[in-house]
């Protein structure tokens, strides 16, 4: 069992920033992928970035050179950094982690954390 605690999100005036941070508890997650979905009202969850345990990283169109993920295996931490931040950015912000770096669906979620920008 892996438990997933997201923090960080907040309300920010468009073109602001947030740094979004997720602890990992449990089983040890730094061999495994690790991502950040959203989901704005009415809308499906997207996935917004990826990280494998290497290092490699993936994200939607969206919010490619906005936003950064990163990890911090000694501290089973995994970030986000979110810049030029847009109303559109608008959102619950979930930390997932997937059985490995090849899994395509996660395996957890953490509880979320609310990111909104006004215009």
């Amino acid at each position: 069992q892996v438990q997933l605690v997201e923090s960080g999100g907040g309300l920010v005036q468009a073109g602001g920033s947030l740094r979004l941070s997720c602890a990992a508890s449990g089983r040890i997650v730094s061999m495994r992928k690790m991502g950040w979905y959203r989901q704005a009202p009415g809308t499906q969850r997207e996935l917004v970035a990826s990280i494998t345990s290497g290092g490699r990283t993936d994200y939607a169109d969206s919010v490619k050179g906005r936003f950064t993920i990163s990890r911090d295996n000694a501290k089973n931490t995994v970030y986000l950094q979110m810049n030029s931040l847009k109303p559109e950015d608008t959102g619950e912000y979930y930390c997932t982690t997937y059985y490995s770096d090849f899994s395509v669906q996660p395996q957890y979620w953490g509880q979320g954390t609310q990111v909104t920008v006004s215009s």
